[in-house]
């Protein structure tokens, strides 16, 4: 009986833990309108008062049909993210979403969302696009995409986009499952942390000579997001 009972509470903890392992937590209200002016910190963003929302709280004026410039950043892509810091009304709700513009030969790089899982719908030209499983396997999956197709990146997992045309931009509508996915570079978090990671330790890491790594990291990462 004793065992048993310890069974049904290991399951129980169980489906407690993964439950609580969601993305963004499941809303107590039908909204939480952010109230930038609270001095509270929380684990996400405080609420203003209900009598106090207005229509405008989930109403942004974002031109996400108007192109962006994409010729300033050497990867040749920009990144327009709405999420919760730029449409209030979106906190506690468990969701963003961004436009993504590239140029011919352009790439959104190889980052992460540490806290969203990623659906990216191709609205003009062609992506490449690419996610790798976690160790120890880092099995590599791939598939070239056309206007109007759908591909789903899983949370936490390293991806990319890459437009293969020479002379076509590209653009992709991507809905993310976090009001505040966030998002990790690769190349810019390895190469381009402020104070810089130790160059014996990344050239051991990739097994090149630390000459290479002092030249990668004297190189300017930029962020592609606005």
């Amino acid at each position: 009986m004793a065992s048993s009972n310890f069974y049904l509470l290991s399951v129980l903890l169980i489906m407690i833990a993964s439950g609580a392992r969601a993305t963004d937590p499941t809303p107590l209200q039908d909204f939480c309108v952010v109230d930038k002016d609270s001095p509270v910190r929380v684990n996400g963003l405080p609420c203003k008062d209900v009598k106090d929302v207005k229509v405008d709280d989930f109403f942004l004026a974002a031109d996400l049909d108007k192109p962006r410039d994409t010729t300033m950043r050497k990867v040749k892509s920009n990144v327009t993210l709405i999420n919760v810091m730029k449409l209030a009304g979106l906190n506690t709700l468990g969701i963003s979403m961004a436009r993504i513009d590239y140029a011919p030969q352009g790439q959104n790089p190889p980052h992460t969302h540490p806290r969203a899982t990623e659906i990216l719908t191709v609205l003009e030209g062609s992506l490449y696009v690419g996610f790798v499983t976690s160790n120890p396997d880092n099995k590599f999956f791939r598939k070239l995409l056309n206007k109007g197709d759908v591909f789903v990146f899983p949370q936490g997992l390293i991806h990319f986009q890459f437009n293969p045309s020479h002379d076509k931009p590209a653009v992709a509508i991507a809905a993310l499952s976090s009001q505040n996915p966030g998002a990790i570079t690769i190349s810019n978090a390895v190469f381009g942390s402020k104070p810089p990671i130790a160059d014996d330790v990344l050239a051991k890491a990739f097994q090149v000579d630390k000459k290479v790594v002092d030249w990668l990291q004297a190189q300017f990462w930029e962020d592609n997001h606005n």
